[in-house]
């Protein structure tokens, strides 16, 4: 089978790219693939810059000329305004197509918005598709209603994110973690970007009495969207000795982190958010988990059984709940091993690309072997 693949790859490393990455790996063991890479030289959502969108002219030519002998089209597709402008016309250039298009949705909260505003033009033609299209994937229960009545029933499938293979510990060392849980370590890892929480995280530990500080580490790695916003968070961490950044990490060293964790915070309201991948990563590592009920989380999040579900936007939500957590230990040890055990069953990079295969190739027309 051909494949026209187009979606974001590494460079840089978000969830998307990631899961992205891994799927792209399985299509082409055993297909032909032709990557249009929509991955964006930063961080930032719109259409912002004349760069850009010359990065969009650039997609929308290598679609053009590839499109042809495409028997699938998988398609990423955006969550802003101005990305969605972009996917129309994706889908402009392969209208001949659309019954062999597959839409991969890895966010959710900015595509309800999308398809909750008033009647116009804009929503006429993202429902025209929608009716057409081969196959949607989302990522859970939340949110594919967003989709009933746009797509056709059998067209619709739900497939959850996963851990990567490398982040899984034996629960020996989840038990050996939780042994020694003084100081409480806190680890918040994403891209560092307004919307995740990591603003509020910051205030919480303001927040903190500085005996409670002298019990807890917190460390912080990930990308942010400009040198600005970096040096800002240099500037509010600065009182604190116990905040360590430790900048945009891979392989063993995320590894390290994640399996010295005793609490994954991601405090997120993203407007773009989906389903969080480092969530998974936190469960496999055998950490307890502090989030909101935001977007796709509640599919894979319950208060009090992953962890603790915490207000978005709420500083003193996350530092009560960081208090908490001091007189806790055996509670979260608990719950970090169930997490570790729930991402062994249900968070495998292996049931990922197979259930995502086998979308694929039924959307392709493509016999499963």
């Amino acid at each position: 089978m051909n494949i026209l693949y187009i979606a974001p790859v590494p460079p840089p490393v978000t969830g998307q790219s990631l899961a992205c990455d891994v799927l792209l790996a399985e299509l082409r063991q055993h297909h032909t693939v032709e990557v249009v890479n929509l991955s964006k030289t930063g961080l930032a959502n719109g259409a912002d810059s004349f760069r850009r969108l010359t990065e969009v002219a650039r997609i929308l030519w290598q679609v053009l000329w590839r499109r042809r002998h495409a028997d699938l089209v998988y398609f990423t597709v955006s969550e802003s305004r101005a990305g969605n402008a972009k996917d129309l016309l994706v889908f402009f250039l392969c209208l001949g197509k659309l019954d062999r298009v597959l839409i991969h949705l890895h966010g959710g909260a900015g595509m309800r918005v999308l398809l909750a505003e008033p009647g116009g033009l804009r929503l006429r033609l993202n429902e025209w598709v929608l009716r057409r299209v081969g196959g949607v994937v989302a990522l859970g229960p939340s949110l594919s209603p967003m989709f009933h009545g746009r797509v056709r029933p059998d067209r619709l499938h739900e497939v959850p994110n996963f851990a990567p293979d490398g982040l899984f510990c034996p629960p020996e060392t989840v038990d050996r973690k939780f042994a020694d849980s003084r100081p409480l370590r806190v680890l918040f890892l994403s891209n560092l970007l307004a919307g995740k929480g990591y603003l509020e995280l910051i205030a919480a530990i303001s927040l903190l009495t500085p005996v409670e500080r002298s019990q807890m580490e917190f460390h912080f790695a990930g990308g942010f969207e400009n040198a600005d916003e970096e040096a800002g968070f240099r500037t509010a961490t600065a009182p604190y000795p116990e905040v360590s950044y430790h900048g945009v990490v891979h392989g063993e060293q995320k590894a390290q982190l994640f399996r010295a964790a005793h609490l994954f915070c991601l405090p997120t309201y993203y407007p773009y958010e989906g389903q969080p991948i480092s969530i998974l990563e936190a469960y496999a590592s055998g950490c307890a988990v502090v989030t909101t009920a935001h977007s796709g989380i509640p599919d894979v999040f319950t208060t009090d059984v992953n962890g603790f579900e915490v207000e978005a936007r709420s500083a003193s939500s996350i530092a009560q709940v960081l208090r908490a957590s001091l007189r806790q230990s055996e509670r979260l040890q608990r719950m970090a091993a169930h997490n570790r055990d729930v991402a062994d069953r249900l968070y495998r990079r292996d049931v990922f690309v197979a259930r995502m295969r086998a979308i694929c190739e039924s959307v392709g027309r493509l016999p499963r072997r």
